[in-house]
């Protein structure tokens, strides 16, 4: 079973983005409450559903949980728009999209703080997500609603779900 490597070298930041420091993936995730910077990209089809991932049992962060589709910490030395193209790439196998920026804001849980920089767009195709997950579908409106705060959802998604209040606009091509 895959684990994560807790010596992978992330950039420490200030609130608003500008590095500080680096420090490791351990590090980050011990309760240190080091800011650093992660990308989130929301996924939606023509019919307005949103595609989420389900978190694999080996996660050092909410294991077994359903969170947002492409979800990664950028890496250090490495631009946010960059890691997004990655981070989709690796998890969904999305390349050919086109990523709205919809907000930066900073979560913390009991063990970590992270500066999110939140996108989302809209595809044609069917995601096909990596043996890093353990697998992925579109979920309606409805079932998300239904599923928050029921312990299904990573509080991380549950949070950004109500404070961007992702939804989709059938009547554009565009959020």
């Amino acid at each position: 079973m895959p684990i994560d490597n807790s010596n992978e070298l992330f950039p420490i930041v200030d609130e608003k983005g500008y590095i500080i420091g680096s420090a490791t993936r351990g590090e980050c995730h011990s309760g240190s409450m080091l800011l650093h910077p992660v990308v989130h990209l929301h996924v939606f089809d023509r019919q307005g559903r949103l595609y989420l991932q389900k978190r694999p049992l080996w996660k050092d962060i909410q294991p077994g949980k359903w969170d947002t589709a492409v979800g990664g910490h950028v890496d250090f030395g490495e631009e946010t728009c960059d890691a997004l193209r990655r981070e989709a790439r690796e998890e969904l196998g999305l390349t050919d999209f086109e990523p709205e920026f919809i907000g930066s804001y900073v979560f913390q849980s009991a063990c970590e703080r992270e500066l999110i920089n939140a996108f989302r767009t809209t595809t044609e195709t069917s995601p096909t997500p990596s043996d890093e997950l353990d697998g992925g579908r579109f979920w309606t409106t409805e079932e998300i609603r239904q599923a928050i705060g029921k312990n299904i959802l990573t509080p991380n998604f549950e949070n950004e779900y109500i404070r961007l209040n992702l939804s989709y606009n059938s009547d554009k091509t565009t959020f």
